[in-house]
């Protein structure tokens, strides 16, 4: 009998993308739809903003704005953050259906484990309603550690109740999968559902 108790997905590059037919990235059109070269907002925002912004040490409105003024002065906080959480915010709709089978048919939680700072993780659960399909999402900036570090994985554990031999995990990134895998979760790279489903018949569920 499996030992998994729950599943547990990144957002981004598994159940969300961008613009998917132009690699994934939400910002390809933000010169052509708001004025703002998407090159000079990486190098202004991101940079040197990101990582306070996603361990939850600044709020994205209190750097942003300041960056705006300099570089897209016409450019409001919130019409860049509407922008940038629509064009984020394609759902793999195929997995989100799976996820319900699994739902409606086995005893197993199911949580979100990412990246993200504080308004756009309202967004995905609120907005984009992911509430209605998982049980928790545990993102970084309110965890106060992003992956991959062993601390943000070590978190998760504790909040879902569960050890990383329950846990059976699933992300698009290598490194991420790598940090789960050193504190023993079942962890896989994703690629499509049939990561999934090959996951699932591997563990006998």
């Amino acid at each position: 009998m499996s030992e998994i108790r729950a599943l547990v997905f990144d957002v981004d590059g598994v159940l969300v993308s961008g613009h998917k037919e132009k690699g994934g990235w939400w910002h390809v059109d933000m010169g052509a739809d708001l004025g703002l070269d998407p090159a000079i907002f990486q190098q202004a925002f991101f940079v040197p903003h990101w990582r306070d912004i996603v361990l939850g040490r600044a709020s994205i409105e209190e750097r942003l704005a300041p960056v705006l003024e300099e570089i897209a002065p016409n450019l409001s906080v919130e019409t860049l953050l509407a922008y940038w959480f629509d064009m984020d915010s394609s759902l793999d709709l195929v997995l989100l259906a799976r996820v319900e089978q699994i739902r409606a048919s086995l005893p197993m939680a199911l949580h979100l484990a990412t990246n993200q700072e504080h308004r756009r993780a309202d967004y995905l659960w609120r907005k984009m309603e992911l509430e209605h399909h998982f049980d928790a999402i545990h993102y970084s900036a309110e965890i106060g550690h992003q992956k991959p570090s062993a601390d943000f994985f070590a978190v998760v554990e504790d909040r879902t109740g569960f050890d990383g031999s329950a846990l059976l995990f699933f992300d698009d990134q290598e490194k991420n999968v790598a940090a789960a895998r050193a504190r023993g979760w079942n962890a896989h790279v994703w690629k499509d559902t049939r990561t999934l489903d090959a996951a699932l018949a591997a563990e006998g569920i």
